[in-house]
C-alpha cells in the first residue's frame, strides 16, 4: 500500500507541475495579446487625432 500512496503522490505532483506550466504559458500569451490590442488602440487614437487636425 505504501508504494501506491507514493506513486499517487508522484502522479499528483506531475499533474500539478503540468497545470502550473500551462497556466504560466497562457498568462504570457494573454499578456502579449493585451499589448497587441493596446498598441492597436494607440494607433487608432493617433489616426483619430490626425483627422481632427
Amino acid at each position: 500500500m505504501t508504494c501506491l500512496t507514493s506513486r499517487a503522490r508522484n502522479i499528483a505532483a506531475i499533474i500539478a507541475a503540468a497545470l502550473l506550466s500551462v497556466s504560466v504559458v497562457a498568462c504570457n500569451t494573454i499578456e502579449g495579446a493585451g499589448q497587441d490590442m493596446q498598441s492597436g488602440g494607440k494607433a487608432i487614437e493617433r489616426k483619430a487625432d490626425d483627422a481632427k487636425n
